[in-house]
């Protein structure tokens, strides 16, 4: 048994690492397909609108495994700041084995570059954060909070999240995100304000 990912797989493995490393319009379909080791058909087989419909998938692929992640520690955790502290601690543990290696922060390059190049883009990146959002605003609510706090919350949760990612990446260290759980913890644990 071959422990290779299928074509696709490679194909969106490949398109959001060059992405990422290189920008949306710096990266052409040829260098996907090299990179990737596909043959150019599959590439239009998987993608038959190209390069747009390609980032849409990377885009869409992320999301679900960041919200499934969360998802996953908000269902098996004390309360929501304990889930998003745990979420941060065990991205910090994995990109340090990694060395920093696919730690792709959403908004780097899909969210910043490819907004702009297309409503369906920019929607998908939209629908991204507001997705991460519903589950951090769903458990705060389970935790008492009124739902107009807790979209706030939530709201800032992700972009303390975010945010951290995008200094680990570049400080190649796990400081931002050790002290965005800490934050995020003290955040999402303080009773809603009256």
């Amino acid at each position: 048994m071959t422990n290779k990912p299928n074509t696709r797989d490679a194909i969106l493995d490949t398109a959001s690492k060059l992405f990422y490393c290189q920008g949306y319009h710096a990266t052409g379909l040829n260098q996907i397909i090299k990179d990737s080791e596909s043959p150019k058909g599959s590439l239009y087989y998987y993608f038959p609108d190209g390069k747009e419909e390609l980032a849409l998938a990377c885009i869409n692929r992320t999301s679900e495994n960041m919200s499934r992640d969360l998802r996953c520690y908000m269902d098996n955790g004390g309360s929501a700041g304990e889930a998003v502290s745990d979420l941060l601690h065990g991205i910090a543990r994995e990109a340090e084995k990694s060395a920093y290696e696919g730690l792709v922060p959403l908004s780097f390059w899909l969210a910043v570059e490819t907004s702009g190049i297309s409503d369906q883009l920019q929607q998908a990146c939209r629908s991204v954060f507001l997705d991460w959002q519903n589950v951090i605003g769903e458990r705060l609510v389970r935790d008492g909070f009124q739902e107009e706090e807790a979209v706030r919350k939530a709201s800032a949760t992700v972009s303390l999240i975010e945010g951290a990612l995008l200094q680990a990446l570049t400080c190649k260290e796990g400081g931002p995100l050790l002290a965005a759980a800490h934050a995020a913890a003290e955040l999402l644990n303080r009773p809603a304000e009256k």
